[in-house]
């Protein structure tokens, strides 16, 4: 009886020990994956501007790595979306700066699809001899599609431009934002597997040869790629040099509300032109030979509006050299968003329309059904901009001027096609007040270095309130501005025509990267169709 009765009370002495590591452990075993992706995309975050913290892309990389490898692809998909709410949620908060919530989070939910479905495909390769390569190349797919569709795409948060300070960034005169951001991604998975190899090694006392290699080169071929590509870029002028003036005239205030005091923003971007004027007639600063302006310095149409265009044509009087107004302008019943060329002695001439608008803040898709889950919405965007179709290069005291206005700075095509077109220089005119003192400033001048690099050319960026810049082919910023203060900035800055390869290739690298993408998801299915097969005979 004692017997029995001590049997029987045994699981219940050590229940109560064993159960709580037990439960812990398989709630660890359960969600610790979960968790673990989440908190990576989190880092991934933290890798990019306004901070410095580069490298840390490598790790985030390799800790995703290690939470998708060996599993199925249902899992992949969820741990890849995890990953990619991680990094996007905090990435756009500035989205709902003066929105709300509603608009930050559907974008975010919706864009980290993109990285669930590349997470699923990753964990169907992780398998492959050399999976890291294949895991990069898909990534970089995901990547292409999320910059297309849907409405154009929405290719903010692409690797390569969390790189700006980083040791890839020569690589994006190599092959544009696509192999920079496959190089980084590489030599992350490279990384966990280079860990793998000598955790799996310690523990077997068996080196597999092929498999070391592969986990070192990469890890090593991105490294030593980047250190190989800066003889491409160079800050030497090809085609002399220019003098350029940025105006910073800063609004009102902050946030939407700025767009109602259109007059008060002209006003301010002719005053600090004019007093740009009176410190070159004093001798304090050179003679810019042309002057850029930002978006939206002039939201009253000067081709309408008498008042606007008396007030444009006497700043550019007064420092006397050509001008590139940024300018909203209704044309055939269409409205534009327009950068003007005025000269002082021609008034207006030749004029770019942006052709990248911005879904739901320059235009509104699916307006009915934006409406009807909140009228507020489409109320902020009353009417669409249209899209102009020809790339934006004004002649500008004989200097080539490329322009990609704002939101364009982020499609690889919208820059290249300038320098394709002939541009010596590339500007960048921007207006960012609507998001207030948000990371969105910086990651959209991450973006213009990035871009200084890929196409080896000077870039300046003009913007409302800040920051505004000037940026030299090697991606280094010489001058900027503060943020919401008035402020111009002239620099000598060099002139070049040569093409990297990034330029003259185009789009051809991205495609080579998504068709390897595309042949390691056709090895898997193969594998698994002759697995099948084997397994019925």
């Amino acid at each position: 009886m004692t017997a029995t009765a001590t049997s029987v009370d045994q699981p219940e002495q050590l229940g109560p020990q064993d159960r709580p590591a037990s439960r812990g452990a398989r709630l660890v075993q359960r969600f610790g994956p979960a968790v673990v992706a989440a908190l990576s995309g989190v880092l991934l975050y933290v890798s990019f501007p306004p901070r410095t913290l580069w490298w840390l892309a490598l790790p985030a990389f390799a800790v995703f790595g290690w939470c998708l490898r060996g599993r199925t692809w249902k899992a992949g998909l969820r741990l890849g979306y995890l990953f990619g709410l991680g990094f996007l949620l905090p990435l756009l908060v500035w989205t709902g700066v003066e929105v709300g919530p509603g608009p930050w989070l559907a974008l975010a939910f919706i864009e980290a699809v993109f990285i669930a479905l590349v997470g699923a495909g990753i964990a169907a390769v992780s398998k492959l001899p050399g999976w890291p390569l294949w895991a990069a190349a898909l990534w970089t797919a995901g990547e292409a599609a999320r910059a297309r569709v849907p409405f154009g795409g929405f290719p903010w948060g692409k690797i390569a431009f969390g790189q700006a300070d980083g040791i890839f960034l020569p690589l994006a005169a190599v092959g544009g934002t696509p192999v920079l951001g496959f190089a980084v991604v590489l030599c992350g998975f490279g990384l966990y597997e280079v860990v793998r190899q000598v955790i799996e090694v310690r523990r077997t006392h068996v080196v597999r040869r092929g498999a070391a290699a592969a986990a070192l080169l990469s890890f090593v071929l991105p490294v030593v790629g980047a250190f190989a590509a800066p003889p491409l870029v160079s800050d030497k002028a090809e085609v002399g040099t220019a003098t350029v003036a940025v105006i910073q005239g800063n609004v009102p205030r902050a946030g939407l509300d700025f767009n109602s005091q259109r007059r008060a923003v002209l006003d301010y971007h002719a005053r600090e032109t004019e007093r740009l004027a009176a410190q070159v007639k004093a001798g304090k600063v050179p003679q810019p030979d042309f002057v850029l302006w930002p978006e939206n310095s002039s939201d009253i149409d000067p081709f309408s509006n008498p008042d606007a265009r008396d007030v444009i044509d006497s700043a550019v009087k007064a420092i006397g050299a050509p001008v590139s107004v940024g300018g909203v302008v209704a044309k055939n019943g269409k409205l534009y968003n327009e950068q003007i060329l005025w000269e002082p002695d021609k008034g207006p001439g030749d004029t770019y329309d942006k052709r990248q608008v911005q879904p739901f803040g320059e235009y509104l898709p699916l307006r009915s059904l934006v409406g009807a889950i909140n009228e507020d919405w489409t109320s902020m965007v009353r009417q669409n901009f249209s899209r102009g179709s020809e790339p934006g290069v004004f002649t500008m005291a004989g200097t080539k001027v490329g322009l990609a206005t704002c939101y364009e700075a982020a499609f690889d095509w919208a820059v290249r096609d300038t320098v394709t077109d002939g541009a010596q220089m590339i500007s960048v005119p921007s207006n960012n007040a609507t998001f207030g003192r948000s990371e969105m400033t910086y990651q959209q001048l991450a973006m213009s270095r990035v871009r200084a690099v890929e196409h080896s050319r000077t870039v300046t960026v003009p913007v409302t309130s800040g920051v505004s810049a000037v940026i030299m082919p090697d991606g280094k910023i010489t001058q900027k501005t503060g943020m919401f203060v008035a402020d111009s900035l002239v620099q000598e800055v060099p002139l070049r025509s040569s093409q990297t390869p990034a330029t003259r290739l185009g789009e051809l690298p991205e495609l080579a990267l998504v068709l390897v993408a595309v042949g390691g998801l056709g090895w898997v299915v193969t594998a698994r169709v002759r697995g099948r097969r084997s397994g019925d005979v």
